[in-house]
């Protein structure tokens, strides 16, 4: 997009050829996700970069805060800070988008698919022959000793033998542009509605740059997880299916409303099932028992059944894990899939594809130490300073030890966890992660971020979303992204070569079933109150 200034030239007016203006942007040191090191805009993304350029900082700055309007007007929000000192507030989002090139998803894309599945088979393993334990493949106490095994998994055939149906993995990447498989979530991952919501408010704040590049959707992740969930109903025809919440003060509870509401279903709490003698779930209508077919949870193990995990739990279902083991009901993820997310396992994720697949892994994985073999314990002890130590079982940063950037005391204090409890730690390189023009404060500058892709799988085969949540560290050289951290989050543009004629919904005509504001009304979410003892990832 050029600038330039109309001049006399007898009768008529011609436009006088300026330089295309730029945003005042420094790259950092390590790889920039939009410019190159010479701080000219990566092919995919000079469209983009030049319309950012045109709009300026200022402007940049005023579409910041539409976006942040839209966000508190709908009640998008998020929690920050340990349960039970937590708070809510908007969802962090940064205007300008993340742009990843078509060509490098493709790569992306296979790269999660293959290992989804390879995660999955490893589950139905560890609950039937387990062969990859026997073999070697992955040492038996990090399986059967995992907080995340569960006995009363043993032997279940969860319909067309899927455990993990939905898959989050976070993706880095590093100094040269190379993504790397930074961790799978695989118990109750969350994030995809913020995903969908971050393009919802792109379109509505940043719509000329839609107009300039072509840019992948990702609406159709909601159709796949409808027809994901009814493909695993144990019964013929349309079935029910709910999503199963902690509560109205739960940490995600904006998602869970948000994805009931998008998929059509109910939304319910423990107390609105019922399993009867007969092992069927039944959900409390005002006409009567409707038998629950399909329950998409967002409730950890430990709490999804008081009869078999905690008696304490007030957010379960009672016989739930009976009726499920009768296959008189599917539970999505399924229990138990958190032994395949664990970071002790995470090291062997390649030895699984090639054991399970009979392929080479896609995508790279992060060199990691465990702790609780002596070798690693002691390489880890003597290099504390230089890694990234994290807790095997925590999600959302919680617990996780910057080496470069820790003082003594805290460098101390995690060295004598690791010593009384070797198997809950790991470590990890400090990576050079890449960064993306981020505008703070009023001014674009680099910041680190990372990626989140979700994918699906089930007996119809599988999905990954073409983008996903990109999560952005605030603070100047930080490398905590997570937003319960106080991180933000980016739109995720997976932008091809070509540019497509003008999408109707941009000429005024919303596509079919869309309303040209958002999808569908955002329900509001508490503030205050207090907050189930549960953790998504």
């Amino acid at each position: 997009m050029l600038a330039g200034r109309p001049t006399h030239r007898g009768q008529g007016m011609v436009l006088k050829e300026a330089e295309p203006v730029t945003l005042p942007y420094a790259v950092g040191s390590g790889y920039d996700e939009m410019l190159a090191s010479d701080g000219t805009p990566r092919p995919l993304a000079k469209a983009a970069w030049s319309d950012l350029s045109a709009l300026g900082p200022d402007e940049l700055s005023a579409r910041q805060h539409a976006a942040e309007r839209v966000l508190l007007g709908v009640g998008v929000t998020f929690q920050v800070g340990e349960a039970g000192s937590s708070i809510d507030r908007t969802w962090p989002f940064d205007v300008i988008p993340r742009i990843v090139p078509h060509p490098e998803w493709v790569v992306v894309e296979q790269g999660i698919t293959q290992r989804h599945r390879a995660l999955d088979r490893f589950l139905d393993d560890v609950y039937h022959e387990q062969r990859a334990v026997r073999e070697g493949v992955v040492p038996a106490e990090l399986v059967m000793g995992s907080p995340n095994f569960r006995p009363e998994c043993m032997g279940v055939d969860p319909p067309g033998r899927t455990w993990a149906h939905i898959c989050g993995s976070d993706l880095v990447r590093d100094g040269d542009g190379t993504f790397f498989v930074l961790e799978d979530n695989l118990r109750v991952p969350s994030g995809v509605s913020y995903l969908l919501e971050n393009r919802m408010i792109s379109k509505r704040v940043l719509p000329e740059l839609f107009r300039s590049s072509s840019i992948e959707p990702v609406d159709p992740y909601i159709g796949r997880l409808g027809a994901m969930l009814a493909s695993v109903s144990p019964r013929s025809g349309p079935p029910t299916v709910v999503v199963l919440t902690p509560g109205a003060h739960n940490a995600a509870y904006f998602e869970h409303a948000f994805l009931a509401q998008q998929l059509g279903v109910e939304l319910v709490e423990g107390g609105d099932l019922v399993v009867d003698d007969d092992d069927t779930v039944s959900m409390r209508t005002v006409g009567g028992l409707e038998r629950v077919d399909v329950i998409y949870r967002r409730i950890d193990d430990l709490f999804l059944d008081p009869e078999v995990f905690r008696r304490d739990s007030l957010i379960g279902v009672a016989g739930l894990m009976r009726a499920w083991r009768s296959g008189r009901v599917a539970i999505v993820n399924a229990p138990g899939s958190g032994v395949a997310d664990d970071k002790a396992v995470y090291p062997y994720v390649p030895e699984l594809v090639r054991f399970f697949l009979g392929e080479e892994p896609i995508l790279p994985t992060v060199p990691t130490w465990g702790c609780s073999d002596d070798e690693g314990r002691r390489f880890v002890l003597d290099n504390l300073g230089s890694l990234v130590v994290k807790p095997s079982n925590e999600s959302g940063g919680y617990g996780v030890v910057i080496g470069p950037h820790a003082g003594r005391e805290a460098l101390a204090r995690v060295a004598s966890r690791i010593e009384r409890h070797p198997r809950g730690w790991v470590a990890q390189p400090v990576l050079a992660l890449s960064t993306a023009p981020t505008l703070c404060d009023g001014q674009v500058v680099p910041r680190h971020v990372d990626l989140r892709p979700f994918s699906l799988l089930g007996p119809d085969g599988s999905y990954v979303t073409r983008g996903g949540l990109t999560r952005v560290a605030l603070q100047e050289d930080s490398l905590i992204v997570n937003s319960s951290q106080g991180g933000g989050s980016k739109d995720t543009w997976v932008v091809r070569e070509t540019i497509a004629s003008e999408p109707p919904w941009l000429a005024g005509s919303p596509p079919q079933g869309v309303t040209p504001s958002r999808d569908v009304p955002t329900p509001a979410v508490p503030t205050a109150g207090p907050r189930a003892v549960h953790h998504e990832q």
